[in-house]
């Protein structure tokens, strides 16, 4: 009875992908569609016999594009095994071979024919003019290819892969093929970028050439002149890192280590950075410290001198970046000093170390990892970072507005773009391998584990002073920088005429309300209503890839699992600059065509804040009991259960915290929104760098003003939310932290 009942097995996944497969050839179009991905006016404009809509079968059926006949191959295979169980032989190999064979197939045709027929000579010296052309994947290539890869990791899993676990291995393998397809892949291309001549060849000559270029490593600045744009960043980018850490050091030890009566003040300064435009600090600055700033005009009359341009350069840089990532840094150190133990500086105490000893001996050491973090995150933000060095660099040339400059420039030099993106790459994995070699085998994350009965001791008095003064000045500044954020943007004209207006506002947010509806007649809706949609997309996008990313870290054991988590992180180390570069050398052209579209925003944010949510995950998944998940699966649940039933409801603080900190990012991201906007896809900070370059500060500073209370009330939204679904002690902890 047994072998009769096994003869008939069925398997609704197998199923499942099979028809998603005969769907994507079938069906769907093909190629992208030429209104983008999210139009679906293609279902009564010609479809499906239009060439430009047609599903592959139909393209083959008519006798064009020939080349995908083949897959109809791996298409048909599987209905072999679909009634025979998982442990025949036959069913695992049938499954390999089809999945790989599909997807090899896809990848090899759509690398190898392109806009122009075929991509290399030795295919046209072997086969000849093709006199065809095809463009990038669209729904039906793009559902095939997700359907073979997906029969590949069954096949896998029937051979005994991490116990046969379909969901472990098929997790494993999607998150292997996006972070290749879109962190990997663009990468590499960019590296040959920096390669090719103007004929289209592959030169070293060229390469060097350029990477030698004086612009880039020249040291005319020790003799009074310009150094390249390289050491400027290497120098900015330390700098940054160092005052940063120093700041945020200090803002940590005002909160958990004096009597400092207004620490949620502090804590409240932190939210800052995230919900600012990176360049709004730039122009608060300006609006201070410019020609006409209020600080500028009152010391130039109050000495009867000429006001100067002294912000417009490196001092000004430096001042907007370490305003901007200071709270940050102190994100990163304030879980590392409240995660030193108590008892331990108690126990230093008791053998009668005075406060000072206890300080430098045994709390600033265990602190090690947050600073080493805390210098890497500014460092890395300093280097890619765009807006602050575009509106205050003047003549001091940096990695990220020369690389932008090199695009979107008269000179549009793909090859110069992506040496000087190579460069940039190099110094950040740099730091974030020599991070990593200075803290050995530490974790990047301070874990606190249980609670401690010990109470943290103050600080030496000779410590507490300066630190209580630098922290609280620094505090003031900040506070003063973003009051001139708002008040320029309700006054005529800085410097000029600083009668009070809302005209800035009714430029770009008015609106009109008629017969049909409202009519958004704002300069700024556009971009506003584009960057919440695009935002909105990838925020649960990035949770989830990461969240599931986070699982198989925490809960799995595998192969290469070492390198599979330093692949997935390693989008962090990687500045928004080279993203955007190196996204748009690879996905102009086929098989994967989305430039210009909406698509390329979504990829983007989902893979730059992937980290995000991968930290939040492994940070929640480390206080679940494993038991929970043994419990399910004795109780005969699947992994996919398990993780959807069980843990998930337990990660809706991790869920809640990675969808909003992607939708802010997504909101406030410029260094690679700059190079994949679009006439029809245009982010709001694109948006307001065009109006900075047109000297309309009001505006700029208006919709800046907006964004930063549309962020507030997202951070808003998130801790109602996360208040109502913490559970247990962490609550309490929660509120002991937050307080």
């Amino acid at each position: 009875m047994r072998v009769a009942s096994d003869t008939k097995t069925t398997h609704p996944v197998l199923i499942f992908w099979i028809a998603a497969g005969w769907v994507g050839f079938f069906l769907l179009p093909w190629y992208m569609v030429e209104d983008g991905l999210w139009s679906f006016r293609w279902l009564f404009d010609g479809y499906p016999f239009d060439e430009d809509y047609a599903p592959a079968a139909f393209l083959v059926g008519q006798g064009e594009k020939l080349w995908l006949a083949p897959l109809i191959l791996p298409l048909v295979l599987p209905l072999i095994v679909v009634r025979r169980v998982k442990s025949d032989p036959l069913f695992a190999r049938i499954l390999i071979v089809a999945g790989a064979l599909g997807f090899g197939w896809l990848i090899a045709q759509g690398f190898g024919i392109g806009i122009r027929g075929f991509n290399y000579d030795w295919l046209r010296a072997l086969f000849g003019d093709l006199g065809d052309r095809q463009f990038g994947m669209g729904y039906g290539a793009m559902l095939c290819a997700t359907s073979f890869l997906f029969l590949l990791t069954q096949g896998i899993a029937a051979r005994g892969a991490i116990n046969g676990d379909v969901f472990v291995v098929g997790a494993i393998g999607g998150i292997i093929t996006i972070v290749t397809a879109f962190v990997f892949f663009p990468i590499a291309k960019m590296l040959f970028a920096a390669f090719v001549t103007e004929d289209g060849a592959y030169s070293i000559a060229v390469f060097f050439s350029k990477f030698f270029d004086d612009r880039l490593w020249g040291l005319g600045c020790l003799a009074g002149g310009r150094c390249g744009a390289a050491w400027n960043s290497l120098f900015l980018a330390i700098a940054v890192g160092f005052i940063t850490t120093v700041l945020g050091l200090a803002f940590a030890l005002v909160v958990t280590r004096s009597g400092f009566r207004y620490k949620r003040a502090l804590r409240a300064l932190t939210v800052l950075p995230i919900i600012t435009p990176p360049f709004v600090i730039g122009l608060a600055l300006i609006l201070l410290f410019g020609l006409s700033g209020t600080v500028t005009q009152f010391v130039a009359d109050l000495l009867g001198t000429q006001p100067t341009r002294w912000l417009y350069g490196l001092p000004g840089v430096l001042i907007a970046q370490t305003l901007a990532f200071t709270p940050i840094a102190f994100l990163v150190l304030i879980g590392v000093v409240e995660g030193v133990s108590p008892s331990m500086e108690e126990a230093a105490q008791t053998l009668r170390a005075n406060k000072w000893d206890t300080f430098r001996t045994v709390s600033l050491p265990l602190m090690r990892p947050g600073l080493a973090n805390a210098f890497l995150l500014g460092f890395i933000e300093s280097m890619a970072d765009f807006g602050n060095p575009l509106v205050l660099g003047g003549n001091f040339d940096v990695l990220s507005t020369e690389i932008f400059f090199a695009i979107v420039g008269a000179q549009y030099d793909q090859g110069r773009a992506a040496v000087l993106a190579m460069v940039l790459l190099f110094f950040t994995l740099s730091a974030f391998f020599l991070q990593r070699a200075w803290l050995g085998k530490k974790s990047y994350t301070t874990v606190t584990g249980k609670g401690d009965a010990g109470v943290h001791p103050l600080m030496p008095t000779g410590l507490s002073v300066p630190v209580l003064v630098v922290a609280l000045g620094w505090a003031l500044f900040t506070v003063i920088v973003y009051a001139m954020i708002i008040y320029g943007s309700v006054v005529e004209l800085w410097g000029v005429d600083n009668s009070l207006t809302f005209k800035h506002y009714v430029t770009a947010f008015s609106l009109r309300i008629e017969e049909e509806g409202i009519r958004w007649t704002g300069a700024a809706w556009d971009s506003f209503w584009t960057t919440i949609m695009i935002a909105a997309i990838a925020a649960p996008l990035t949770a989830a890839v990461g969240l599931v990313t986070a699982y198989l870290l925490t809960r799995q054991s595998f192969a290469g699992k070492s390198a599979f988590e330093f692949g997935t992180m390693l989008s962090f180390a990687i500045p928004g600059t080279v993203i955007g570069v190196s996204y748009i050398l690879a996905f102009n052209v086929p098989p994967i065509e989305i430039t210009g579209t909406g698509v390329i925003l979504v990829v983007s944010f989902i893979f730059r804040n992937m980290p995000v949510g991968v930290r939040a995950g492994i940070a929640s998944m480390s206080q679940l009991d494993r038991s929970l998940d043994e419990s399910s699966l004795t109780l005969g649940a699947n992994s996919w259960q398990t993780f959807r039933r069980v843990i998930l409801p337990l990660l809706r603080p991790a869920i809640l915290a990675a969808l909003v900190y992607s939708f802010v990012r997504a909101m406030t991201a410029i260094s690679a929104v700059i190079f994949l906007v679009s006439a029809e896809y245009d982010m709001a900070t694109s948006y307001i760098i065009g109006r900075v370059e047109n000297n309309d500060y009001g505006l700029a500073i208006a919709y800046s003003t907006t964004l930063i209370f549309v962020m507030l009330a997202a951070v808003g939204l998130l801790q109602v939310l996360v208040g109502r679904v913490r559970i247990g002690r962490r609550t309490h902890h929660a509120t002991e932290k937050t307080g």
